[in-house]
């Protein structure tokens, strides 16, 4: 993740909170360009992927620009991205719409989604009190 930082002295979890945040904004206008311009059915099922994907992305934004772990919205957007990029891929026509499908899924959706699987494999644990933090957390036994 240290490309991320590009060597600035602001730290990677805020870059990576803000650009998990932009993606998520991006979304926003995106959705209202399907919902123009494709059958009301394809833009429903469409806008709600996308809608879905939106609000991981955001929350896992702000969870990284506080500096707290991503895991869970950063997983779902994982999931959520890579089955976009495959359903675009699947369902493109041959010509433009299938350029235009391979370059959307090697350039943003792909990219963003190993960089959320990273973050949910990576974020680091809440601490609890045997660790030193403040936090305390009722242990389940599994028997």
């Amino acid at each position: 993740m240290a490309l991320l930082a590009l060597d600035s002295p602001v730290p990677t979890a805020l870059w990576q909170g803000r650009l998990l945040t932009l993606a998520g904004l991006a979304l926003l206008p995106w959705m209202g360009y399907l919902a123009a311009t494709l059958p009301p059915a394809e833009a429903a099922a469409w806008i709600a992927l996308d809608s879905l994907e939106a609000v991981c992305l955001l929350a896992a934004g702000a969870r990284r620009s506080t500096g707290r772990p991503a895991r869970l919205p950063a997983a779902g957007a994982a999931l959520l991205l890579t089955a976009d990029a495959c359903v675009d891929l699947l369902t493109s026509a041959p010509g433009t719409e299938l350029a235009a499908a391979l370059a959307m899924a090697l350039c943003a959706e792909l990219p963003l989604a190993a960089l959320c699987a990273a973050l949910a494999r990576r974020s680091p644990r809440p601490r609890t009190a045997a660790t030193g933090g403040s936090a305390t957390y009722k242990r389940i036994s599994s028997r």
